[in-house]
């Protein structure tokens, strides 16, 4: 069976051509990629004891499609604390002394400011009674 020879002039344009194929396209950098998910909302994540386990959801404000189970209340809730997620109102109620440790993150931004909160609690019930809705996911 005869192979069909690649000859040296169209190789060379080849190769030329999907150089400049490669060259010509933008490289995406991580500040690329962490403007695109900063103008997206906040990424809320809540994980157990030494990260034992982890869950996590967007938050987009206004709740638009943010999947977030309780979009409005959580962005009400952030709206209300003028971004600061130390302020946030919470819903205070009693909870136990038991300690299994939950940690929260939110990442992304917040009416264009840059948002990197995180708090550990001593329990899921605590983060409850002081996040409120925000971490309700």
């Amino acid at each position: 069976m005869n192979h069909p020879r690649v000859r040296p002039r169209t190789a060379a344009a080849l190769s030329a051509a999907v150089l400049l194929a490669l060259t010509a396209a933008p490289a995406a950098t991580a500040a690329d990629h962490d403007a695109r998910t900063a103008s997206r909302g906040l990424l809320l994540t809540v994980s157990g004891s030494q990260n034992t386990w982890i869950r996590g959801t967007l938050l987009d404000c206004p709740p638009r499609f943010s999947p977030h189970p309780q979009a409005r209340a959580a962005c009400d809730a952030i709206t209300w604390a003028r971004g600061d997620l130390d302020a946030l109102p919470g819903d205070p109620h009693p909870c136990t002394d038991e300690y299994d440790p939950v940690t929260v993150t939110a990442e992304g931004t917040w009416r264009s400011g840059r948002v990197s909160w995180s708090r550990t609690f001593p329990n899921a019930c605590d983060m409850d009674a002081a996040t409120g809705p925000v971490f309700r996911f």
